[in-house]
């Protein structure tokens, strides 16, 4: 499958819903990565899918694209950086082109009947840092967002938008681990304290000893805010 704006394709892997689809989660993956790799190491830590009764799994492929950090060496991310710090610029207009091809992401489903309020959008690294410029600068409408070991620079465009918000801004989930070395823990930290001063409401999940990677504990925790924040359409579903 595969949704187009502009020239720009984006492949997807998606894991339905086992019953009737009444909303959707957008899971996007980190630099290098792909749908249907992040698809797959969520099962090999899970021991199974992510899988809901009514929630469908949208799990999208970044364009690939040459990428600053690999001294400009091709790699499917989401957006351009000038380096992998909190402290230097964001590559605003790669940002911004991929806001677009994602909106119609969210737009197809709107149009298969999914409410805006029943979609959540998150990610790992820099997929966490795409999800978080995506809903607080341009859908603040979804149902909640979620980071997983992921940070937003020191001037984001994104605390700038919300410096000028009007209205409810969606929750968001924070998980990172303290023994991360490629995405610091303390920027984790810091990107949640600016975020919560800036009127969103979250909590901030330090996992010890975790580094740059997915555990079963943080999958399991995600799992459950998915249905505080996606909760099915009748009481005592089975999940």
């Amino acid at each position: 499958m595969a949704a187009a704006s502009g020239s720009v394709l984006l492949q997807r892997c998606i894991v339905s819903p086992a019953g009737r689809h009444s909303a959707s989660l957008i899971f996007l993956h980190g630099s290098g990565d792909s749908g249907k790799g992040l698809q797959r190491w969520i099962k090999e830590v899970l021991k199974q899918d992510l899988a809901f009764q009514h929630i469908k799994i949208i799990y999208p492929t970044a364009p690939a694209r040459p990428y600053t950090p690999l001294k400009g060496g091709i790699s499917n991310v989401w957006f351009d950086r000038f380096k992998i710090s909190n402290d230097c610029p964001e590559c605003l207009d790669s940002i911004d082109g991929m806001c677009q091809v994602l909106t119609d992401l969210i737009d197809d489903e709107v149009k298969s009947g999914i409410k805006k309020n029943r979609i959540l959008v998150g990610g790992f690294s820099m997929g966490g840092c795409m999800a978080m410029h995506l809903a607080y600068r341009k859908h603040q409408d979804v149902a909640g967002v979620f980071a997983l070991s992921s940070f937003l620079n020191k001037a984001s465009a994104v605390y700038q938008a919300l410096q000028k918000r009007d209205g409810a801004l969606p929750e968001l989930f924070q998980c990172h681990g303290t023994a991360d070395e490629l995405v610091l823990h303390s920027w984790g930290e810091e990107t949640n304290s600016r975020l919560k001063s800036l009127g969103v409401n979250t909590k901030f999940h330090s996992l010890p000893g975790l580094y740059h990677e997915l555990s079963k504990g943080e999958l399991e925790k995600l799992k459950s805010w998915i249905l505080t924040k996606l909760p099915g359409e009748t009481e005592g579903q089975n999940e």
